[in-house]
């Protein structure tokens, strides 16, 4: 019971347990619609190359929006904010439920409803990250980050065995529908949160040179931009697996979307189980980033080249692990070093460097695997994140012999 409580203690915060049940409903929701749309796709044109478009269309934006997004939510109330942006995806899903609900449904149309959706997740994702942080006294903030990540990968447990589910009984389309209707949940939640008992940082007054800032605090703090640099990478060429494995579980593994849906929920199992271990063990500094880098990289190399459904779910699963123990560190140490003035800024600027890279990652994954092989794409990206984790090991290893010089 001890245990139970250090893992979950920022629950005892009555705002993010609201919050917390809130965004379980509404990211189940949210994996509905992202697996849906994802294999709906892929049956309209059975190429790569359109489910990375795709990809592109849903991040694209968040690559040129966010770091200006990040500096809006700096100076904005970040509750109120949360509810437009809620709204906004609500009435998105609800377009996406109607071009689905067509006789025939026009893949040019889904492409448009997705890059709407990519211009709001340009705002909304650095706000929901950085309001985690107005929600629960100093002392919480690290394990709530980490409890929110586990919100996210609970739900992708869910969520894409629901969408197999629904998507052979009753179609796409109920999927998109069910995703509109969970955001009430969670817009029900925000709005009977105490505004009182919110940790709230006053707004900053608009200033020039907002994103410069946020950049030249990134490489004024090591462990910042090691981290960043480490994201770039990583996000560009190895994390777009919303192309890389349906492609391969359809292809190589020469099996049903079906059975994708429920591979990705053993993803999503290992995920949680790995953000879990993270909230009880507190796995959030540089070192853990370089770890799950490496373990990451190794993961995907070893899945690359399985033929085996059974070997392939064991190393899913084991991706699904060390993913979130790289991502959940990385958004930890922002949250935890930088100042608070900085976190929606820097929070953007990091989703800038892993979801707005898919534009470049998600039509380079796709067109890999219709060049040479669904395989190739993850050797690919399991290569470039052993090669990242390395760098960051050297020049970390490097500052902190330099620091330590300096102290002597």
């Amino acid at each position: 019971m001890q245990s139970l409580r250090k893992t979950f203690h920022s629950l005892r915060t009555r705002n993010f347990r609201l919050y917390f049940i809130g965004q379980l409903i509404s990211n189940t929701g949210n994996w509905l619609t992202s697996v849906a749309l994802t294999l709906l796709v892929l049956k309209i044109t059975g190429s790569g190359l359109a489910v990375g478009i795709l990809a592109a269309c849903q991040f694209g934006p968040v690559l040129l929006l966010s770091a200006y997004a990040g500096a809006v939510v700096d100076r904005s109330n970040k509750r109120k904010m949360l509810l437009i942006a809620q709204i906004l995806q609500m009435l998105q899903s609800t377009g996406l439920a109607i071009a689905a609900f067509m006789p025939h449904t026009s893949v040019t149309a889904l492409y448009a409803l997705a890059l709407l959706g990519g211009i709001i997740l340009s705002f909304d994702n650095p706000i929901r990250r950085s309001f985690v942080g107005e929600m629960v006294p100093p002392e919480d903030i690290s394990n709530a980050v980490v409890i929110y990540s586990s919100i996210v990968n609970a739900t992708r447990i869910i969520g894409p065995a629901l969408a197999g589910v629904l998507i052979i009984t009753v179609g796409y389309a109920w999927c998109f529908t069910i995703d509109a209707a969970t955001y009430l949940a969670v817009l029900y939640c925000i709005f009977i949160m105490r505004s009182n008992e919110l940790f709230t940082v006053p707004p900053k007054p608009k200033e020039k040179g907002e994103i410069r800032a946020g950049l030249r605090y990134i490489f004024a703090t090591p462990n910042l931009w090691i981290s960043f640099v480490l994201l770039l990478a990583i996000g560009t060429l190895a994390y777009n697996f919303n192309v890389t494995l349906p492609l391969f579980i359809t292809g190589p593994l020469h099996k049903s979307t079906e059975t994708y849906t429920i591979l990705y929920s053993i993803f999503s199992a290992g995920a949680l189980l790995s953000a879990l271990l993270v909230a009880h063990r507190g796995f959030v500094k540089i070192k853990h980033i370089i770890l799950g880098a490496a373990a990451l990289g190794l993961s995907m190399i070893l899945l690359s080249v399985v033929s085996n459904i059974f070997f392939a779910a064991v190393f899913i699963f084991c991706i699904g692990m060390t993913s979130v123990i790289y991502m959940t560190a990385s958004t930890a140490i922002i949250q935890i070093e930088a100042k608070r003035e900085m976190h929606g800024r820097l929070l953007a600027l990091q989703s800038v460097f892993l979801f707005g890279t898919s534009v470049i990652g998600g039509p380079l994954s796709g067109y890999l695997a219709d060049l040479f092989s669904a395989r190739t794409p993850l050797i690919f990206g399991g290569f470039v994140c052993v090669l990242a984790a390395g760098f960051g090991w050297v020049v970390n290893r490097n500052y902190k012999k330099t620091t330590t010089t300096m102290v002597e």
